[in-house]
């Protein structure tokens, strides 16, 4: 049977490569898409863009744009509500098309589509999607919600799969056949989006890989509260940026004795002890003082609800520093300028309370809590841990999260992993499902672990684009051909660019995890194998 399914998909593939050599006219195949007719969404333009001929959208200079085939341009806009304006953008290679659909997620808040993500999937052959999920704004921007909770809906549910259904249906249209596998990837509050596709639209993809989900929406954001107040509350209280190389200093001396890495393999079992920091003297940037201590304490510790319910498990230690650890997220270059303090503002003032003089200091985590989930539960959360209905087609779901991620905290992902093979049953989950932490790395991106191993996509980079190198690639390696991925080789950029590494390491299908052999280069992924925790 999978033989035969096999040869049904390839025929399609071959298809659809092929369709442009029988005569169609593509430039009048795509202007015909602007008469398609879908459910409550318009198409506004639908045009070719030569080769080459691309002008960079949103003024990003990324030369991809100059580097693209010939393809169908299509723009649409989604009305499922009265106040829903979706932006879609559906990219169509005219020829050379793999037969596959690629949907595009966001991050933050969204508020854009991403340009660069449907240039990279269009220049390596794939029908692909995006949209701004119902607004225009900056990503850590939340005004769009104030007084709009069917936009609000938009972005946490309705966009993406609106964003699904109409680039699946423009691709049908276009090429004459569906694709033949449908794929969606991103990271952060993409991650929340992949798990939203799985949950509750189970039928949109075939493949999905979501990484460091910000799932539990309502939890991580206002989880964020008692660090927000403590890092803003008084001067004294507040930890600046000076300190984190300290602090980093301080973590790896205690809990990577031994090792010359500056990443904890398993920040799980650091116990760092926040009090050999205490200044002995006067205040410097190599100590802290009894409320910078205390402060500290709690950004290990998370936040929990007076009925102990622990809704932010805290930062993980061991990788404070780099461009997308603690300086961006949670302390910020100067006092309550953090991205962290940013996400939870907008929130509050603009999904929750509704007014913009929302004052955090003087707010209550319970009271705070429960008005969240009451307001925006429902819409933002994909906390379903059911995902039956995804696995009974045949759907495939990697997760994965950098173990050092400052601004979703890393054990959520593993307790939502847990979640999802204890209601399956461990055989069952095992079958359509896998979790990759990554240590050392920090948001999607970034840190001193070896951070990259294709979760930006697909690559025509030849020492990057395999299952064995690409975790996008394994996934869809598992979706075609069967092979469940146990293991991804991830690189450390010496300079910035993956195929020139400064180290490798394995990164392993959850539980386990990578072990040094005891020989070889421990620089090099050979050198270590996958073993359960020890």
């Amino acid at each position: 049977m999978r033989g035969f399914v096999a040869g049904m998909c390839l025929g399609m593939f071959g298809l659809a490569a092929g369709w442009s050599q029988q005569g169609v006219d593509n430039g009048q195949k795509c202007r015909d898409l602007a008469k398609a007719a879908l459910p409550h969404t318009a198409v506004l333009r639908a045009e070719v863009t030569e080769a080459g001929k691309l002008a960079s959208p949103l003024d990003d200079k990324d030369p991809i744009y100059g580097q693209l085939p010939a393809f169908c341009r299509v723009v649409a806009e989604a009305h499922p509500s009265a106040d829903s304006q979706i932006k879609i953008e559906v990219w169509l290679p005219l020829t050379g098309w793999n037969g596959k659909f690629l949907g595009q997620g966001n991050g933050g808040f969204a508020g854009n589509i991403y340009y660069r993500e449907l240039a990279k999937a269009v220049h390596l052959g794939y029908a692909t999607a995006g949209t701004d999920t119902g607004h225009t704004g900056s990503a850590i921007d939340a005004g769009w919600a104030l007084g709009h909770p069917e936009k609000v809906a938009d972005f946490g549910f309705r966009g993406v799969h609106e964003m699904s259904l109409t680039g699946q249906a423009l691709t049908r249209a276009f090429y004459g056949s569906a694709a033949g596998r449908r794929y969606f990837a991103s990271c952060s509050d993409g991650g929340r989006e992949a798990l939203m596709e799985a949950q509750r639209f189970p039928a949109d993809y075939d493949g999905i890989l979501a990484g460091a989900p910000a799932y539990h929406w309502t939890w991580l954001v206002t989880g964020g509260l008692p660090a927000v107040q403590a890092l803003g509350r008084e001067p004294a209280s507040a930890i600046s940026a000076a300190k984190l190389p300290a602090i980093s200093a301080a973590v790896l001396a205690q809990c990577n004795a031994g090792k010359t890495t500056a990443f904890l393999d398993d920040p799980r079992t650091c116990h760092f002890d926040v009090n050999s920091l205490l200044c002995k003297g006067a205040e410097t940037n190599e100590c802290l003082t009894a409320a910078q201590a205390a402060t500290l304490k709690l950004l290990y510790a998370g936040a929990r609800t007076s009925d102990g319910r622990v809704i932010n498990p805290g930062q993980m230690p061991g990788a404070e520093l780099g461009g997308n650890g603690w300086e961006a997220w949670i302390t910020g270059n100067e006092k309550e300028k953090s991205l962290g303090l940013a996400f939870l503002y907008g929130y509050l003032a603009n999904m929750i309370y509704g007014k913009t003089d929302v004052d955090v200091q003087k707010l209550k985590l319970d009271a705070v809590l429960k008005a969240a989930e009451e307001k925006t539960g429902g819409l933002l959360d994909a906390v379903n841990p059911d995902l039956s209905a995804f696995s009974a087609r045949g759907g495939k779901l990697i997760l994965y999260h950098g173990w050092n991620d400052p601004a979703i905290p890393a054990l959520g992902t593993v307790d939502y992993f847990n979640s999802v093979v204890a209601k399956a049953g461990a055989k069952k989950a095992s079958e359509f499902t896998r979790l990759f932490m990554v240590p050392g790395l920090q948001h999607c991106g970034g840190g001193p672990g070896a951070t990259a191993f294709g979760q930006d996509g697909p690559s025509d980079n030849p020492a990057a684009s395999d299952p064995d190198h690409n975790i996008y690639a394994a996934l869809e390696n598992w979706v075609e051909k069967g092979v469940a991925p146990e293991t991804v080789i991830a690189v450390h950029p010496s300079d910035g660019a993956a195929a020139n590494p400064s180290f490798s390491r394995p990164i392993c299908a959850y539980p386990k995890a990578a072990r040094y052999t005891g020989s070889g280069d421990p620089d090099k992924a050979s050198s270590y194998a996958c073993s359960a925790a020890q």
